[in-house]
């Protein structure tokens, strides 16, 4: 007996066969990738702001040394300034601000150490970025 074999299909039918999972897979990144407009961005820290308009250089800088000041004080170890997205006078007021930071916690506990942590970011980002920025080359 001889077997008989389906015939083999047409390009165009093998074409619409890959395309079609291909299209919903993109569809559904890029349905995912959007915004409905109710989600509000989120801080490092991961609360929700209101702000739409991006922030400025010193509200920037504040935002990210105040979530990694926190860090750095319940963990007590600093990482590399690059992985954590710090420019390099970044770092340099993290470490400031922990250093400042650290007895006041020891000693006064771990509000009164938030209050200099906040206090302090928004001083030394502010002095930072006076003139919108820093100025002369990336170093």
């Amino acid at each position: 007996m001889e077997r008989v074999r389906a015939p083999r299909p047409t390009v165009a039918v093998r074409s619409v066969r890959y395309a079609i999972p291909l299209a919903l897979l993109t569809a559904a990144l890029v349905s995912g990738c959007g915004s409905s407009g109710t989600d509000a961005p989120r801080s490092p820290a991961g609360a929700t702001t209101a702000r739409t308009t991006p922030a400025s250089g010193t509200e920037l800088c504040v935002r990210v040394v105040t979530h990694w000041s926190r860090e750095v004080l319940e963990g007590g170890t600093y990482g590399d300034y690059q992985s954590m997205g710090l420019s390099n006078r970044q770092y340099d007021i993290l470490r400031e601000v922990v250093d400042a930071a650290r007895p006041v916690r020891r000693e006064q506990g771990a509000r009164a150490a938030e209050e200099l942590t906040d206090r302090l970011t928004r001083a030394r980002c502010a002095e930072r970025y006076a003139g919108g920025g820093p100025t002369g080359g990336p170093w």
